[in-house]
Formats: C-alpha cells, sequence, structure tokens
C-alpha cells in the first residue's frame, strides 16, 4: 500500500516575492522564536517533501511506510544544516541527496535493517550498500561542474532541466523576477557548460588531453563533425570519451546529465517519476 504524503503544493506565486523564496525561509530558522520556525519548516516540507518521498521509493526499491521515515529523516538532517547556516538556495537537489544517503547509511547499520528488512532489497538498500560510489565514473566531470555554479544557477537548471516545471517555479523558490528568469537560465545553461570545460581540463591526464579540449568543445556545440585527430584521441582516452559524451547532453536531455551527476543511484527512475515529463519530455540546452 502506498503511504500518502501532502498533494503537491502550489509554489510561491510567479511575481517572485522575495518573501517566499526558499532562502528567506531558511533564514527564519537560523535564530528565530518557534513559532516562526515552525511555520518556515512547514512550508518547506509541503514544497519539496514529495519529490523527496518519490526519490526515497526510487532509492529503497519500495513506496510503503519505510519511504515516508527516510524522507522525514533527510528533511530533519538537512534543515538542521540550514537552521546552522547552510544556504537554502537551491535546496531541492541538496534534499534529495540526503535522502540517497540516508538510505544508504541506514543499510549499511546491520541493527537497522535488522528492524527495516526493506533496506535489504537488491534493488534498494543492499545495492546502494555494496556500491562504491554513487556517482558513475562518466559523470564526475558534470558533478564536479554542478558544484561549481553559484546557488541561483543550481536552482533553475535542477527544477527546468530536471523536474521539468515551469520556469515559474525555480523563480518563485528563489524570489526572482519572473521577467529575467528565461535569461537567467540561459547564462546558467552556458556557464554549466564552461564549467564542464574548465574541469576537463583540470582534470586532464595528459597534456594531449589539454590541447583537445577546445577541439572537443567547439564541433559538439555547433553540432560538427570532431576532426580525425580527435576522433583518434577518443578512441585511446577515455577521460575525453567521457568529455565528449557529456557535452553532447547539452544538445538534448541535459536532465539526463544532470541527474545522474548530482543523485547517481536510481537518476532515471527519479526523471520517468517527474510529473512534468509526463507532458512535457526531456529539456534540451
Amino acid at each position: 500500500m502506498h503511504t500518502p504524503h501532502p498533494p503537491r503544493p502550489p509554489y510561491p506565486p510567479p511575481g517572485g516575492d522575495p518573501e517566499e523564496s526558499d532562502e528567506f525561509l531558511a533564514a527564519r530558522l537560523r535564530n528565530r522564536p518557534e513559532g516562526e520556525a515552525a511555520h518556515s519548516v512547514a512550508l518547506l516540507t509541503a514544497r519539496h517533501w514529495p519529490s523527496m518521498h518519490d526519490y526515497a521509493a526510487v532509492c529503497l526499491a519500495s513506496s510503503g511506510p519505510l519511504a515516508a521515515m527516510v524522507t522525514a529523516a533527510a528533511l530533519h538532517r538537512a534543515l538542521d544544516r540550514v537552521a546552522l547556516g547552510e544556504s537554502a538556495v537551491a535546496l531541492r537537489p541538496v534534499l534529495l541527496v540526503a535522502v540517497r544517503d540516508t538510505v544508504r547509511e541506514w543499510a549499511a547499520d546491520d541493527r537497522i535493517t535488522g528492524v527495516m528488512p526493506e533496506l535489504q532489497k537488491p534493488a534498494g538498500g543492499r545495492g546502494m550498500r555494496a556500491a562504491n560510489t554513487m556517482t558513475p565514473e562518466n559523470r564526475s566531470l558534470a558533478q564536479r561542474a554542478f558544484r561549481s555554479l553559484p546557488a541561483r544557477a543550481r536552482c533553475l537548471l535542477w527544477h527546468v532541466e530536471v523536474e521539468a516545471e515551469p520556469i515559474s517555479v525555480p523563480a518563485g523558490l528563489l524570489g526572482m523576477d519572473p521577467a529575467v528568469a528565461p535569461g537567467a537560465l540561459e547564462q546558467a545553461r552556458e556557464k554549466f557548460r564552461q564549467a564542464c570545460a574548465h574541469a576537463h581540463q583540470e582534470l586532464a591526464p595528459t597534456k594531449d588531453c589539454r590541447f583537445y579540449n577546445r577541439l572537443l568543445d567547439v564541433p559538439i556545440r555547433r553540432g560538427g563533425a570532431l576532426l580525425p585527430d580527435v576522433r583518434q584521441h577518443l578512441a585511446e582516452c577515455r577521460h575525453c570519451r567521457n568529455t565528449a559524451e557529456q557535452l553532447s547532453h547539452f544538445e538534448g536531455g541535459l536532465g539526463t546529465l544532470l541527474a545522474e551527476a548530482v543523485l547517481g543511484w536510481g537518476a532515471r527512475r527519479y526523471l520517468d517519476s517527474r510529473p512534468g515529463r509526463a507532458t512535457a519530455g526531456p529539456r534540451g540546452g
């Protein structure tokens, strides 16, 4: 039986009122009276619980009561950090990672799995326990690039590309004027691409890899063919081959790249669970 959770709530009004932003609500958690903190916790929970619960069900391979327990524990953990000063500007991916890490930690504790046997599913907690890392090797560059972005850019990219929501949603969460949000989104996409190219340079294992950096990015951006010597290098170099594949997502399917880079485990299943994707499909660059 599915565990009931709050219906998907209306987001802040498209007008981008700063007093409805996630960061404004988070600020009220810091050194505020209990009553004001409770108000902020309630609103943040209403906004983010459904997506967190969906991802908990993916991580557990079960939508039973344990998914609600994981969601509550992850939310409590993340909001505690916010109350201590951590930013809430790009809160959704942080909350989802908290869900994933909670499942993995619980699954690694035999005392917990003894009383919560659902954590032992091979497609859920037991599989996560056995995994060496949550982020695939061919997504480490995008993960590094996404982390380097300003929080506002991360919020815009996540909600539009991964959640497949209209631009008014992240604009409201940011308290941003909706008239400037589309331009800010395009800037965020470009910053992310530049950050990926920069990460390729930083992580390049050889001088040849650094040399081929721009020869990779420009043709892929323009939709042209790679030079023969670049193709030969890709055939021999996994690092540059992975870079080229990640850059190709900017021409379509950027949401897949972001979800796999940030979440890793169950990223495709989480994408499929997004209501906006039922009608909009994946968002491209």
